[in-house]
């Protein structure tokens, strides 16, 4: 891959982008973008997109129809650039609210579970999923492998 960018005006995730790196195989730089929102708007969000009408962490909205293992050839998509000529791949909304109490429920820092749910919706808009239990190990593996980079392990 020759690059990843997370833009986000809230918070600094380089460093996520950085660990990234190696994930995906891929001929451009990739970007994605992370909003956080409060308790109102990810229900809502929730409601509107997944019919579900509850206050959830972490939600992603992926530009593209990733397979976990398979190249990323950005001529593929060609309209599908940023500013900069990044090939964005959607956006993840995270309830920073949700993310301070599982942090204090799981008894880790706020910082390691905002960078784990950022790691989780990227790994969605990357094509990983784990509704279907055959699913679940590729993408935990994934994210393991990203937050280990970042020395963020349970």
């Amino acid at each position: 891959m020759k690059g990843f960018v997370i833009n986000c005006e809230e918070r600094d995730f380089s460093l996520l982008a950085q660990a990234f790196g190696g994930e995906v195989d891929c001929d451009c730089t990739l970007c994605a973008e992370i909003i956080f929102v409060g308790e109102d708007e990810i229900k809502e969000l929730n409601a509107r997109t997944r019919s579900v009408d509850a206050v959830t962490d972490v939600l992603s909205y992926p530009m593209l129809n990733c397979t976990p293992g398979q190249k990323i050839s950005g001529e593929d998509y060609p309209f599908d650039r940023d500013e900069e000529g990044n090939l964005f791949i959607g956006s993840v909304a995270i309830c920073l609210k949700r993310a301070e109490e599982q942090a204090a429920e799981y008894g880790h820092s706020v910082e390691r579970e905002v960078n784990y749910l950022a790691t989780h919706g990227i790994c969605h808009l990357l094509g990983y999923d784990h509704m279907d239990e055959k699913d679940k190990p590729a993408m935990r593996a994934a994210e393991e492998r990203v937050l280990a980079r970042l020395n963020l392990t349970r």
